[in-house]
């Protein structure tokens, strides 16, 4: 590991932020990425997905289709040492720069083919079911909400939202204009409740559900929608346990390298830059993070590297096929605009062009 010499990059994580990192390096380091799937997936297009399988054989993308200079290890990263990545496999993979991004902790299948099964699966759940009960009123809970209200308009629709507001990551003006709209397609809308799930029912017309206010529920089927936990418990017992915060995120600096550390650096989700988690704001600093690590590899000094600024809340939510809502700096849209943006293909042909594809 001599000065900017070693070109071995570690990336642990291939989502969002991390299979971007591999394309963007693939001819310009040694790279290795690790990742439990053999897959990358447009995330934000699972909804669609769900209510329309066909529409991820574009979003799963198998790693090996966009990474093809480099290696990928099917596997879960265990440990890290000053030198390596210890695998569950026990294998150990030598760094000279190393790339977390490791995100939220969704536990998905392995293969792509597997998680086209689980789309078409989940499909049937939704078209055999007459009233569907959406548990969560963040972005996954509203834009499923659409989705099925627009491509199921027969069906009875409930989402219950333990806050007071829908979208509680955007102002209330967006929050307002979403939950209008779901009213709108008849979507059933209860906040400040919770659904205790462990008291589920089987009963003639469905399942029975209760709420945090003595409330009871029919519906046919329930879908979990909250947030998943942070990608990082792993970490706790490793070299980096004194770099997560109190919520578990890595603490990086201005060049988003783990705080102490001159050759580790993280991206996406898991790191704690004060700005909403969103995949586009992952992609740029996967982004930065590629064209710094081409810096350190070539023996640049430091003072080149690229400083990150936090993105501003910037948030489209899509509102079934056609509509959206969209905060902006300044202003705040609901419709077909937004939807023009984001709705009709969910950004899917946007980032398969930045993955080369």
């Amino acid at each position: 590991m001599d000065g900017g010499g070693g070109r071995r990059v570690v990336v642990i994580g291939g989502g969002v932020a991390g299979s971007l990192l591999c394309k963007s390096l693939q001819f310009d380091a040694d790279v290795t990425l690790i990742d439990p799937k053999e897959y990358f997936e447009i995330t934000w297009a699972n909804l669609r997905a769900m209510v329309e399988p066909s529409f991820g054989e574009r979003s799963v993308i198998n790693h090996r289709d966009y990474l093809t200079n480099g290696r990928i290890v099917t596997s879960v990263a265990v440990n890290i040492t000053e030198k390596e990545v210890l695998t569950a496999e026990g294998q150990e993979i030598p760094y000279d720069y190393l790339v977390i991004a490791t995100g939220h902790n969704d536990p998905v299948p392995q293969t792509r083919e597997q998680r086209l099964n689980e789309f078409k699966e989940e499909n049937e759940k939704i078209t055999s079911a007459q009233s569907i009960l959406i548990v969560g009123g963040g972005p996954t809970g509203v834009e499923f909400a659409g989705e099925i209200a627009v491509d199921f308009p027969e069906k009875n629709v409930t989402l219950v939202h333990s806050g007071s507001r829908l979208l509680e990551f955007i102002g209330q003006k967006a929050a307002d204009k979403a939950l209008e709209w779901l009213r709108s397609k008849n979507v059933e809308v209860k906040l400040q409740q919770r659904v205790d799930l462990n008291s589920t029912a089987d009963s003639n017309d469905g399942k029975t559900y209760h709420t945090s206010t003595g409330e009871t529920l029919r519906a046919d089927c329930h879908f979990l929608c909250t947030g998943k936990p942070l990608g990082s418990a792993w970490l706790k017992d490793t070299m980096l346990k004194d770099s997560l915060d109190k919520h578990g995120r890595l603490m990086v600096d201005e060049h988003l390298r783990v705080k102490g550390r001159k050759k580790i650096f993280a991206v996406g989700d898991i790191t704690d830059i004060p700005e909403i988690k969103q995949g586009y704001l992952a992609q740029n600093q996967a982004s930065m993070t590629a064209k710094n690590l081409k810096l350190l590899m070539t023996g640049k000094q430091e003072s080149k590297l690229a400083s990150y600024k936090p993105g501003s809340t910037l948030a489209i939510v899509s509102l079934g096929r056609r509509d959206a809502v969209a905060q902006f700096p300044f202003m705040t849209v609901c419709g077909i605009f937004p939807g023009m943006i984001k709705s009709r293909d969910m950004f899917v042909g946007k980032t398969r062009k930045k993955m080369g594809l």
